[in-house]
């Protein structure tokens, strides 16, 4: 008895110390770059792996920085999976504008690299070409070794995993291989900030209620406009 409560013992420590080699590898590929998406649910921040995809770092950064993130959602949630965000071309409920329309459409070339599908791992959504990711991209909500030099990763949840728990317990439907909630889950506003550069909390809570603010208008718009 003794002797396998020893081994169970050991592949735990075994399995803990590995995992927590991944989440230093994950850390020491973090960026300074950091993106908040404000969901009706809670706050998601994430990082880039720019060393890893830098072109999808690139394309991806720069959507957020356009705006083109705001009032999309997340159109699927497999729990134990994935949490997966919409193409922001068919997602968003506010009208895009012509700059945010070209960077939308654009195709990125998969960079496919050695990094693990994890939990936390932010991963593009693509069609059978593996060239053909747009905008779309998954948070995984467990480890999902399958999707491992298929899917193009990209960066890492780096605050936020009690909101990815709560988009976990919604109610879902089943829509062929998609799990999805019954309900919409919005990204009512996103805002983006340098881990090296602005560190005055004071600052990032008055941008939050700003960018929170201006979401607000562009749907007050939306409806007067498109009923």
């Amino acid at each position: 008895m003794k002797k396998k409560l020893n081994t169970i013992f050991f592949l735990f420590a075994f399995g803990l110390s590995i995992m927590l080699a991944q989440s230093a590898q994950q850390d020491s590929l973090l960026g300074s770059a950091r993106v908040v998406f404000q969901t009706n649910y809670g706050d998601i921040e994430f990082g880039f792996y720019p060393s890893v995809a830098p072109q999808t770092v690139e394309h991806i950064y720069k959507l957020v920085r356009l705006g083109c993130y705001n009032t999309n959602h997340f159109f699927r949630v497999d729990k134990g999976f994935v949490a997966q965000v919409a193409d922001v071309s068919g997602g968003r409920t506010a009208p895009m504008n012509e700059e945010q329309r070209e960077e939308a459409v654009k195709t990125i070339k998969g960079e496919f690299s050695d990094v693990k599908h994890v939990r936390g791992i932010l991963s593009m959504g693509r069609y059978s070409d593996p060239n053909s990711a747009q905008s779309s991209f998954s948070m995984l909500l467990g480890d999902a070794p399958h999707l491992d030099h298929e899917y193009a990763i990209f960066g890492k949840v780096t605050k936020g995993d009690e909101t990815l728990k709560k988009l976990e317990e919604l109610p879902t439907r089943r829509e062929g291989i998609f799990v999805m909630p019954t309900e919409r889950i919005t990204i009512l506003s996103t805002y983006y900030y340098d881990t090296e550069m602005e560190t005055c909390q004071q600052d990032k809570s008055v941008l939050k209620r700003r960018l929170a603010a201006s979401a607000v208008e562009i749907e007050r718009q939306r409806m007067r406009c498109f009923p």
